[in-house]
């Protein structure tokens, strides 16, 4: 597997520029998922998704994840975030098909703000990172956050922070690593995926790496939760606001 080896970056003590190296790519990955699943309007943050993603492209991992690369590209629009904003709705907020959980809890246990969420809590108390919790309505265990958290994470070890490297290792192990094939073929097999599909793809092989750099194993297969019984009755009180909160944000204004 190929880093993204043509990054400019600077010495830092108690590194060497080859382990440097795999930890500025590693961020850039964790970015990239980010910019995918923190649901937002701004064209800022869709412009900075489509330059990674041209890095990435004279970077790839591998063959694999380098012909998606270039396959999202060629489905987003340079000027417009209308049609990943759309494919996100009818993936993970369309209510006339199935809806894709975002979140660690629902796939450990069938429930939303369970107990991934409260070790994702214990692991952000260790740091001084927070959840915007007045711009960002998803839980601390949503794909979104654990994205955007282990980004920050790793460019703090890049700076000196060296005492976070044992979080990042125990959050892809504990947290992200059981349930994120599951979560993968969710959104490859979900019939309005088509630039999330090729996502996956990019995904599968930043994994597959994570593993082999963290030395974490795959999980085992385990046996499924009945998730299709998991109706809005179940959901508890703070669940039906965060939704109420993020149907707001959605509905204040046209999509750019």
């Amino acid at each position: 597997m190929s880093t993204i080896n043509k990054i400019i970056i600077k010495k830092v003590k108690g590194y060497k520029m080859d382990e440097i190296s795999i930890l500025k790519a590693r961020a850039i990955y964790y970015n990239l998922f980010a910019r995918f699943f923190v649901y937002t309007k701004d064209m800022t943050h869709y412009l900075e998704l489509i330059n990674i993603l041209n890095v990435l492209k004279e970077n790839p991992l591998d063959e694999a994840s380098k012909k998606a690369t270039e396959s999202i590209l060629e489905q987003l629009q340079s000027t417009s975030n209308a049609s990943l904003l759309q494919e996100y709705d009818d993936i993970f907020n369309n209510p006339a098909s199935k809806n894709i959980r975002l979140t660690a809890s629902y796939y450990d246990e069938g429930v939303e703000s369970g107990k991934k969420r409260v070790e994702m809590l214990q692991f952000l108390a260790k740091t001084k990172i927070r959840r915007n919790e007045k711009e960002f309505y998803e839980y601390e265990d949503s794909v979104g956050f654990m994205f955007t958290f282990m980004a920050q994470l790793i460019e703090l070890i890049i700076n000196g922070h060296t005492e976070y490297k044992n979080t990042v290792h125990c959050i892809f192990a504990q947290i992200l690593n059981p349930f994120i094939d599951e979560f993968a073929k969710e959104v490859y097999e979900h019939k309005e995926a088509k630039i999330f599909k090729e996502l996956m793809v990019i995904l599968h092989s930043f994994v597959e790496f994570e593993r082999l750099y963290l030395e974490v194993s795959k999980p085992a297969l385990k046996e499924n939760i009945n998730k299709e019984e998991f109706k809005d009755k179940h959901l508890s009180d703070e669940e039906k606001a965060r939704r109420a909160r993020n149907k707001a944000l959605k509905a204040l204004g046209p999509k750019v």
